[in-house]
């Protein structure tokens, strides 16, 4: 029985709004009307008071019979549900989903049902001050305190990139089902592989009176039966010549479903055949880690996933679609399920299935310190077993890491330094009772126990230390380094590191009108929550490039220096393949409209970081690499192995070149030298352009400045341009008369441009194409580049 609709929701005074599920109370009470929308302007502060009070919603139903029970999940947070009147269910913990025998309390005929949702502001307090110690959390992300003793999102408190609303609902299911005298409660799913080969073993295991019963399975044309013993029913599934999953980028994404069958239950889970590991070997330089699937190591290109949205009533599988399908269009292959946010919904897993994206699933602890006392110990050793048992089967999920940042949180506060020991001991236990439910769960589950973690039972600084593990590096924003400090580090795998930028013209439009367009107005400042991050943009401008025109242009070139930090980054670390075998990008979302780390707006749009994104993580790559007496052109290469042509050429400024040299390499798994370009072979008034070539056509360029770009004298670049509409959108053909720098072209309409940010020789013409989001739209565009953005329109 579906009991999504006809609830109201009430404070008890003020407000009673109409309220549907799955939904969020402050979605909810926007759509009634009765705020404001909480992402324009600054009105998120005045909207803080409704975390503080309690909230119920209410419905009536009626039965037909009372043998019924309730199924629930995703539950935000501390609730009750009560029927008629009687309190059948008190939950604290988002994370773990519950069933209800509600056959003593149901009646035939109207039976009333209300959910009471308690403040998550004034829980937290009250149970941080029930603590035996203080317990510290990230106050200068969190705005609203002490969400360290709530199992819910961390985020919702507030971060350096999220709105603090506190919000709550119930985001999963909640519907009534016949009660059972037995049912399947889960299923359980192994693989062991061997050439030509996959054992795949699989557990059911089942409630109620299934003693003696059989169970069967089938996959593959492959069937099985099992007989239920002490409430499992376990078969081994022999699949000859298995069709295995692959990432993205590697192979297909073959999925097959397996049918488990008790009596008239069914269930199917929809499985990829493939062998997944994570090496972590030692060597000379440290502690390796990388990612080996079906025997083969894959270099993971990558982002940071947060939730698609702050309200959790606008998630949506279409938009969720959006930006995963964004980043495989980008050439990544992992997405890693930040450990500040949500379990996502079993839909995601589905699509990261289908996509190739290979998924890091972070356990849900970020960047504070967490109780330890047994009762939230064993709260939370139930939320593990029943995430790593709904989650486990899915051929994406490749790695399941303890916490985010928990280990670096043991020397942030002046309680932990004074007594590290205490905290200390604190959090191993959480980390231990996470890992030992986990493989109590699934004992072949693929374990990290942090990020950045130098190594189990090593509990030293990942965010400095590269030679092991994973690494998590902030020097270049948050202690204001210059980019070229992303070439002093070498991480065996990098799971984070970022460089703000403003979101795009249309997404401010959508917060902010004209009068606010300046850095320094309060309602821009309010959309930027990491201290300090709109000065550091403006700073960093100033060491690279001439200062912009204007505020728009400030917007662009705030986008362009993004995309140079992290390219800078990314293309240093492949080059180092394979000491280092990962780059994920902090981040690729954003939950709200706001100043961030994202490559994707909020609304799925591409930041020019996204477009750059796309091209320093193909699959086959050349790097420009500073050294000693010049730059050395590095070849890599994700794919089969291949013989590589790479060119080089000088380019002034108004677009003369000469030939600097050229080579041809083999570049298989391992990067490779290709070129080295003298420091005297580039004029003081030139840049570094390349060009590779494969055999089988592939042909790809980049350019180098070796300078900061405020030391070159930019011309005029004379772009023109010519549109010429088609069925399914619009073809742009632009030319210049000199060099032309970080070319972009910008649709006042959503929609999607086949590239963007690049550099336009004259001669060459380039054509790209703009996908409209909505059929039928007659877009106006603007064209910047770097020489416009920064002189103005003449020079």
């Amino acid at each position: 029985m579906d009991l999504a609709t006809g609830w109201i929701l009430s404070d008890g005074g003020d407000h009673a709004v109409p309220f549907s599920l799955p939904g969020d109370g402050i979605s909810a009470l926007h759509a009634a009307g009765a705020i404001p929308d909480p992402y324009w302007g600054r009105n998120e502060y005045e909207l803080r008071w409704i975390c503080g009070r309690d909230w119920v919603a209410r419905r009536r139903f009626a039965a037909a019979r009372t043998d019924l029970v309730l199924v629930v999940s995703m539950l935000d947070t501390v609730a009750e549900v009560a029927v008629n009147g009687v309190v059948v269910l008190a939950s604290d913990n988002m994370f773990r989903s519950h069933r209800v025998d509600l056959s003593s309390v149901l009646r035939l005929g109207e039976n009333d049902i209300a959910i009471t949702f308690r403040s998550p502001a004034v829980e937290a307090a009250k149970r941080q001050a029930a603590q035996p110690y203080f317990v510290p959390f990230s106050a200068n992300n969190t705005p609203i305190h002490n969400g360290n003793m709530l199992r819910k999102p961390a985020c919702d408190f507030g971060w350096d990139w999220n709105i603090a609303l506190g919000n709550f609902g119930v985001y999963g299911d909640f519907y009534l089902e016949p009660l059972t005298p037995a049912r399947m409660a889960s299923v359980v799913i192994s693989q062991a592989h061997s050439p030509g080969r996959a054992v795949v073993t699989v557990t059911a295991e089942l409630e109620g009176e299934a003693e003696g019963a059989s169970v069967s399975m089938a996959l593959c044309g492959v069937t099985a039966q099992a007989v239920v013993r002490r409430g499992r029913a376990v078969a081994e599934l022999v699949v000859d010549d298995p069709a295995l999953w692959w990432p993205v980028g590697q192979g297909a994404q073959v999925l097959h479903d397996l049918v488990i069958s008790f009596g008239d239950q069914r269930v199917t889970r929809r499985i990829g055949l493939r062998e997944a590991a994570l090496i972590t070997e030692k060597d000379a330089a440290g502690l390796g880690f990388k990612f080996r699937i079906n025997g083969r190591d894959v270099f993971a290109k990558g982002a940071n996933w947060i939730p698609q949205d702050a309200l959790a009533g606008r998630i949506t599988p279409k938009a969720t679609r959006d930006l995963l399908q964004s980043a495989v269009d980008a050439n990544m292959n992992m997405i890693r399920v930040w450990g500040g946010g949500r379990y996502e919904a079993d839909w995601f897993y589905d699509l990261c299935d289908e996509l190739g994206l290979m998924v890091w699933q972070d356990f849900m602890f970020s960047c504070h310190i967490y109780p330890a006392d047994r009762a939230f110990l064993d709260n939370v050793a139930i939320e593990v077993a029943e995430q790593a048992r709904r989650l486990h089967h899915h051929a994406s999920l490749v790695l399941w890491c303890g916490d985010n940042e928990l280990i670096g949180a043991l020397t942030w506060f002046p309680e932990t330094r004074a007594n590290r020991d205490l905290y200390l001991v604190g959090y191993d236990r959480l980390n231990r009772s996470i890992e030992t439910a986990l493989k109590a769960t699934v004992p072949d589950a693929v374990w990290w126990p942090s990020s950045p973690s130098p190594g189990p039972m090593d509990f030293g600084d990942a965010w400095h230390d590269d030679s092991k593990g994973d690494m998590h590096f902030w020097s270049v924003w948050h202690e204001g380094r210059d980019f070229d400090h992303y070439r002093d580090v070498s991480p065996r795998f990098c799971s984070e590191f970022g460089f703000q930028s403003y979101p795009s013209m249309d997404v401010i439009r959508k917060f902010a009108d004209p009068k606010d367009f300046n850095i320094a107005a309060p309602v821009m400042e309010s959309h930027q929550k990491n201290a300090g991050g709109n000065a550091r943009i403006a700073e960093t401008m100033f060491r690279y490039f001439r200062f912009p025109v204007d505020f728009e242009n400030f917007v662009y070139l705030s986008q362009v220096q993004q995309g140079l930090a992290i390219k800078t980054a990314v293309t240093h670390w492949r080059s180092l393949r394979p000491h280092c075998m990962g780059a994920l990008i902090w981040q690729l979302n954003d939950t709200w409209p706001v100043c961030s780390w994202s490559s994707l707006d909020h609304g799925g749009g591409w930041k020019l970081l996204h477009h750059m994104a796309k091209q320093f993580f193909q699959p086959v790559l050349v790097s420009a690499v500073p050294v000693v007496g010049g730059i050395e052109l590095r070849a890599v290469n994700d794919g089969a192995a291949l013989d590589l042509t790479v060119k080089a050429i000088a380019v002034a400024m108004d677009g003369r070149t000469r030939d600097l040299g050229a080579a041809t390499v083999p570049v298989a798994d391992s990067a490779v030298p290709a070129l080295h370009i003298g420091a005297d072979q580039i004029g003081p008034q030139e840049m570094l352009a390349y060009t590779w070539s494969d055999s089988n056509g592939l042909i790809s360029g980049d350019t180098f400045a070796p300078r900061s770009y405020k030391h070159y004298d930019l011309l005029p670049a004379g772009l023109t341009h010519r549109i010429q509409k088609n069925p399914s959108g619009y073809e742009i053909t632009l030319t210049a008369e000199a060099l032309a720098l970080f070319v972009t072209v910008e649709a006042d309409q959503p929609g999607r441009f086949s590239a963007n940010s690049f550099t336009l020789f004259p001669g060459h013409p380039a054509t790209i194409t703009f996908t409209p989001a909505q059929s039928g739209a007659a877009p106006r565009f603007t064209i910047r580049d770097l020489q416009s953005a920064t002189y103005g329109p003449t020079a």
